[in-house]
């Protein structure tokens, strides 16, 4: 249907609208409290303001979204990499509507039918343009359509037409899922705004902001870089540590509790004897290929994982590393066994043909059946010879119950195709190999097919290639070998000590993993470890785990907890580097004061040992980067801010990187008038991105449990 041909010719763009917006999705169809029951605690994926979220509820999203992408993009299946982002969509938007949803109820903020209504006839917003609804002469979203289609859809019967009930299903199913995505951006948009609107911009604030931007020094700045003084010339006691750790208490306070691991990974990879092996099977099946035998059953009988289509291809087609390498290779030649580690695979390549051809054909057909194979090839014959003669196209097809309508065979809609055989493959070689205004009486199993080919676009090279590619793969024997070797290693290797002194002696690393997080998918990276994940949130400090095989199968792995960290405050000890560094920096800091005492002019500075650097378009609105230090120091942007023209500063200043004196040689204003309104509108804009990280303090009040890893 084409309406869902616009869904999907705009897909990508529509599912980043999606993941932006996806409130409403989950608004409506959003998890019911469970009983408090053990057994049913069990089955919850999390919970938020004391709102229980049941696994089933939560597949039920999964699955329901999963759809809408396939819809939109015209996809069977989805990675599951995607499928970890579309879980993680689905949550963070279920918190973030439960958190809005609360808000909005307290402050009495509603989306009424009657907003909605006013969208839909505005039709400005950015999702509307992406739904069939749009009228293709305006360029905008058109009510009215919608109105039809919806009167349609309760009227239609699908015990009549089975096939286009199932369409109008699917893009009913889409449209209500745009409404309610509509319905929640409006309620959040509603909040933000408000939470907005209560920072107030003022002139007094507009005319500041306006001259921290225009006002613009040159200045002369000295330099004396913390990493200039020896760490072992400083001196730092517990106490100093503790007292910075006071101070910086809240900067280590983390809401979500983590752990620590040690682990031992595994990666079973082929040996040699595989290697050669695979090597010895596609030296065959070059030595096939280059002696002529039949090229479609040489690929399916080698279980590539290229599909061989006969016809020519465009070098989008092909993966790009086979893409890469067919300009250079010459007609009827064939490349390989040759091993690619980017991808871990060998390839053969030979090249059957290399042509012009338009990537987009335009085309029109008439289908014409019979009593008989030859019956239908005769009346075909006849209306070809018609329409050569001068008969009108269009009219003849309307005899035939059809409507001839012009169409689109892009490179796109066969190239991706598993395999292309029998009529198939009969009626896509007369298509492409037709010139514009060519026509041709395509002979099928069941009829015939008058095919006439209107325009062509996109002319580009194409080729006709049979590949080979097959994954470098272990064997079973390899497999077991290297289970056996690792299973004896976690046997002999019964504590956290034992595994760390034992894994050099059996070839192993022992790697580590700070705070991770239950909402990562992976342990270390590593796909399917579901299991290893449960097992290191139960887990106490000192546990090691069973034997784990993961990956995609080739991945065996043993696990060390080392640390876990609660909710809360982070101990110092688990900070002491990172408060050291500070406690480093501000002793530096004082002994570069010591050091610039007295210091009145930036010649003297550079005779006590600074580097002088001439800093220009220095601006109170942004921070001063320094070339001498590679950092950015919003301090300098402030003192510059204050010293006048033609004056020294001199205080030294603390700085990211360094100690700075600094000599202002002149300002100048940027060219500008004032605008106090459009001042006051950039203020406001600037409060409405601090109304969006309000967010992140309600979410720390909103008491959120994810149990999501123990069911995904």
């Amino acid at each position: 249907m084409a309406a869902l041909g616009k869904i999907r010719s705009k897909g990508v763009f529509l599912v980043a609208i999606i993941a932006f917006g996806l409130f409403a999705f989950i608004a409506e169809e959003l998890f019911r409290s469970c009983e408090s029951t053990q057994n049913e605690s069990k089955q919850q994926v999390g919970e938020i303001l004391g709102e229980k979220i049941s696994v089933q509820d939560f597949q039920k999203l999964i699955d329901e979204y999963t759809d809408v992408i396939k819809m939109t993009q015209g996809r069977d299946n989805l990675t599951d990499e995607e499928l970890n982002q579309v879980k993680d969509q689905i949550w963070n938007t279920y918190v973030q509507n439960k958190i809005i949803e609360k808000e909005a109820k307290k402050l009495g903020l509603t989306v009424t039918d009657q907003e909605i209504e006013n969208i839909l006839n505005e039709g400005t917003n950015q999702m509307l343009a992406q739904t069939p609804f749009v009228n293709q002469q305006t360029g905008r979203f058109d009510a009215n359509m919608l109105k039809k289609f919806l009167a349609e859809y309760k009227t239609m019967d699908k015990t009549k037409n089975a096939q286009a009930y199932e369409q109008y299903q699917k893009i009913y199913n889409y449209w209500t899922f745009i409404e309610k995505t509509l319905r929640q951006q409006t309620l959040a948009s509603k909040y933000q705004s408000l939470l907005a609107h209560c920072l107030i911009s003022n002139p007094i604030s507009a005319k500041m902001a306006f001259e921290g931007r225009s006002v613009e020094s040159n200045i002369q700045l000295a330099s004396v870089a913390y990493s200039s003084i020896n760490d072992n010339k400083v001196k730092v006691s517990e106490s100093d540590l503790k007292a910075k750790y006071d101070e910086m208490k809240e900067q280590f306070k983390q809401f979500i509790e983590s752990r620590d691991i040690k682990y031992v990974d595994y990666q079973v990879v082929a040996s040699k004897t595989d290697l050669a092996a695979l090597n010895k099977e596609m030296t065959a099946a070059a030595n096939q290929l280059k002696s002529g035998a039949d090229v479609a059953q040489t690929v399916r009988k080698a279980s590539s994982l290229v599909n061989y289509l006969g016809i020519p291809v465009s070098a989008k087609g092909f993966p790009q590393d086979i893409a890469a390498r067919l300009d250079s290779m010459a007609v009827g030649q064939v490349y390989g066994p040759a091993v690619n580690a980017q991808d871990n695979s060998i390839n053969i390549i030979k090249l059957i043909g290399k042509t012009q051809m338009p990537d987009s054909i335009q085309y029109r057909q008439i289908q014409i059946g019979g009593a008989s194979v030859d019956a239908a090839r005769k009346t075909a014959d006849s209306v070809l010879t018609a329409i050569k003669g001068g008969a009108d196209f269009a009219t003849i097809a309307k005899k035939y119950g059809q409507d001839a309508k012009e169409q689109w065979l892009t490179s796109a809609m066969y190239e991706g195709s598993s395999s292309l055989e029998g009529d198939n493959k009969t009626y896509l070689e007369a298509l492409t190999g037709m010139a514009v205004g060519g026509m041709q009486n395509v002979a099928v199993t069941n009829g015939n097919i008058i095919v006439q080919v209107l325009d062509h676009k996109g002319m580009e090279t194409k080729y006709n290639a049979a590949v080979i590619k097959k994954t470098i793969e272990f064997s079973k024997g390899t497999y077991s070998q290297a289970y056996n070797k690792f299973s004896q290693f976690v046997s002999e290797s019964q504590d956290a000590k034992a595994i760390i002194a034992n894994a050099p002696k059996f070839g192993f690393k022992v790697q580590e993993h700070k705070d991770l997080f239950n909402s990562e998918h992976y342990v270390a990276g590593i796909h399917s470890t579901r299991d290893a994940m449960k097992w290191i949130f139960e887990a106490k400090a000192g546990d090691v785990s069973p034997l784990y095989e993961c990956g995609n199968n080739d991945h065996l792995l043993v696990l060390i907890m080392t640390k876990i960290h609660s909710a809360g405050y982070r101990s110092l000890d688990d900070v002491k580097d990172a408060v050291k560094a500070e406690v480093v920096k501000e002793k530096k800091y004082e002994m570069i004061q010591a050091q610039m005492k007295g210091v009145n002019s930036i010649a003297a500075a550079k005779a006590k040992g600074a580097i002088v650097s001439a800093v220009n378009q220095v601006t109170f609105s942004s921070p001063t980067f320094v070339q001498a230090t590679g950092a950015s120091e919003p301090a300098i942007s402030g003192v510059v801010a204050a010293t006048a023209a033609g004056k020294f500063c001199p205080r030294v200043i603390k700085g990211n990187a360094a100690g700075y004196m600094v000599q202002v040689v002149n300002k100048t204003k940027r060219p500008g008038k004032f605008d106090d309104k459009t001042e006051e509108q950039q203020l406001s804009q600037q409060s409405m991105q601090a109304a969006s990280r309000f967010m992140n303090e309600l979410y720390q009040k909103a008491n959120v449990v994810d149990n999501r890893y123990l069911f995904f």
